[in-house]
């Protein structure tokens, strides 16, 4: 336990200026851009000059760059993301309308792609070599090489279109009343199709990971004296293989966190999904600077978040580890 509160300080100190250049670097970057959310307004529904004088200073445009990297800065201290332009709303409670969404959204998609690319991993590397074992890598292999944007098309077409099983879009029905555990299966039925297109892609790369990591287990020496002693073949495979060939792919969790969310916003615009991918995308179509920085603080923050988290685990399933970070 201290190991792990010892880690998990000094992760957060290095979080913290992680999410600082994260917001200095994001800010100069879109400033950098051409337009604003006033040229995107006034594309929209017109104006004179007059207009748009007055929107910049209303919007804060009309200050410094620096002046606004500062406010900003000083606002985010007191937990204030500011107001959207596009919403006109707090940015804050737009942001926590959406983010439930997305969290469902990735957390079924990870244990989709770890838990099911995990087991067919430890099914394949069981038996190196044999015919079960090329055809998950050659099938993973196709998978990979699929975008998630055409998958999630096909999927829509054979299921929802042709077979009617599911439905196109959305994260629940229109104008519904349910509640309780109805809405709970009416939620869960709408994600089935955005939850594979999402994670089955990533479900191969967690496959060939796992497979990979026990084709080396395998011929390491605890491997080799487990088998002189007569242990059975299952096991060894569960209680020695797949158990050290699972560090890796913890690892990968946290590094492929990133990817997912992501892969969530092309996944949220094909399904019409209501999550912060989709808002997103709704943020640069009207140029809303302060709206598209909270999304990817938010962002950053999950990522974040999640990487500890994967810390964690990992210096509990491997003690050396943790021990080094605590002594170092």
């Amino acid at each position: 336990m201290n190991r792990a509160l010892i880690l998990l300080r000094r992760r957060l100190v290095g979080s913290i200026f992680v999410l600082l250049i994260v917001v200095i670097g994001t800010f100069l970057l879109l400033e950098a851009a051409p337009g604003d959310a006033v040229d995107a307004y006034i594309v929209s529904t017109g104006g004179d000059a007059g207009m748009i004088e007055l929107l910049r200073h209303r919007w804060g445009l009309d200050q410094s760059e620096l002046t606004r990297l500062a406010n900003y800065l000083w606002a985010l201290l007191h937990l204030d993301l500011g107001q959207s332009v596009t919403f006109n709303r707090p940015i804050r409670e737009v942001i926590l309308e959406r983010l439930p969404n997305t969290l469902l959204l990735m957390a079924s998609s990870t244990a989709l792609s770890f838990g099911l690319g995990s087991a067919l991993g430890i099914y394949a590397g069981a038996k190196p070599g044999s015919a079960r074992d090329r055809i998950l890598s050659i099938g993973s292999l196709a998978l990979y090489a699929v975008p998630g944007f055409w998958l999630g098309l096909v999927l829509i077409v054979v299921f929802a279109v042709d077979l009617r099983w599911l439905p196109i879009g959305g994260i629940e029905s229109l104008a519904s009343s349910k509640t309780g555990f109805a809405r709970a299966a009416d939620i869960a039925i709408h994600l089935v199709l955005p939850v594979s297109a999402l994670g089955f892609i990533y479900l191969a790369l967690y496959l060939r990971m796992m497979r990979a990591g026990m084709a080396e287990v395998w011929r390491l020496d605890f491997v080799l004296a487990a088998r002189a002693k007569g242990l059975s073949r299952r096991r060894i495979v569960l209680a020695h293989v797949a158990r050290n060939a699972l560090l890796p792919l913890v690892t990968m969790l946290g590094l492929q966190s990133a990817q997912m969310l992501g892969g969530s916003v092309v996944i949220e615009s094909v399904f019409s999904v209501p999550g912060l991918g989709r808002l997103a995308q709704e943020a640069v179509a009207s140029r809303d600077t302060p709206l598209l920085l909270g999304i990817i603080l938010v962002s950053a923050i999950l990522v974040v978040i999640i990487n500890l988290l994967v810390d964690i685990a990992y210096a509990f399933l491997d003690p050396r580890v943790g021990a080094s970070e605590a002594s170092g």
